[in-house]
């Protein structure tokens, strides 16, 4: 009995340290948060999956659910017909390089989708745009997600 516990405890083991060297990019990091069901589907219909499965870094600012559901009628349905609007739409959200929360410095800051998006921070309240950061620092191996609720749109 004592030899199949220690083979049980060494393949427990390998299975822990399998399961820790492989971390989650920030399309997983997104499937698996609760509240941006709408935002991962969304990055799968525009094809920007690959994107920010790349070495990367990025940070994404991600609209939760509410934030979607927030658009006026039939937006979303639009949206999400049209692949090139809402891959303009959701590379609007991404900027290169990985910055937690407490580096955001106040400022205009260029996005993935080529428009620029205005960041601010006033004693630990940080808005992208006309947004609020609710949930930051979602670490992925690839970039960050802070999740925010409003969707941000291009100009």
């Amino acid at each position: 009995m004592n030899a199949n516990i220690k083979r049980l405890t060494a393949g427990l083991m390998l299975a822990l340290a399998a399961g820790a060297a492989s971390a989650a990019d920030l399309v997983d990091t997104a499937v698996a948060s609760l509240n941006l069901k709408i935002f991962s589907a969304a990055l799968k219909t525009a094809g920007l999956r690959e994107t920010l499965r790349s070495t990367g870094p990025y940070t994404v600012f991600a609209p939760n659910d509410e934030a979607f559901n927030k658009l006026p009628p039939g937006a979303w349905d639009a949206l999400s017909k049209d692949k090139v609007r809402l891959a303009a739409l959701l590379a609007h959200h991404v900027i290169p390089g990985k910055v937690l929360i407490t580096e955001i410095k106040p400022g205009k800051v260029q996005t993935i989708q080529g428009d620029a998006v205005t960041l601010k921070s006033d004693n630990g309240k940080v808005t992208v745009d006309q947004a609020n950061v609710i949930e930051s620092d979602l670490n992925a191996d690839n970039g960050v997600i802070h999740v925010i609720d409003t969707v941000l749109m291009p100009e």
